[in-house]
């Protein structure tokens, strides 16, 4: 359904982009105002300025559809009341703890050591396997 309500939409955007185009300018936009043509007539400025109107609200209406079917399966979500995360091990086994003061790169400082492998001195090549 998503799909057939972008297609019209998309329809209803190009024929709209063409009708505005073939209005008559009347404050000389860019200098290409007036003269005379097969779009000069007063009927066919109002039968346009109607058609222009009419694609106007159905492209609302249909970016607001859209915009609805798009959020309509989203559960809201609280980040208040949760609770506290369920603790994961890591694969060496030791349990990563919050850390207390500091932040996570000494956490993370400190998980290394936990696990008895030295900090590198500095930055290292990756190496082959």
């Amino acid at each position: 359904m998503q799909t057939v309500v972008i297609i019209i939409h998309l329809m209803i955007v190009a024929v709209m982009i063409g009708a505005v185009l073939l209005q008559k300018s009347e404050g000389g936009g860019l200098g290409m105002g007036g003269g005379a043509g097969f779009m000069s007539s007063r009927g066919t400025a109002n039968l346009l300025s109607r058609t222009t109107a009419i694609l106007a609200a159905g492209f609302f209406l249909t970016s607001l559809f859209l915009s609805w079917y798009a959020g309509y399966d989203r559960k809201p979500s609280s980040i208040i009341g949760t609770g506290a995360p369920a603790q994961t091990q890591p694969v060496g086994g030791t349990p990563i703890t919050a850390p207390t003061s500091g932040g996570v790169l000494d956490s993370l400082k400190k998980a290394d050591e936990q696990q008895g492998q030295p900090a590198p001195s500095g930055p290292q090549a990756p190496r082959s396997q």
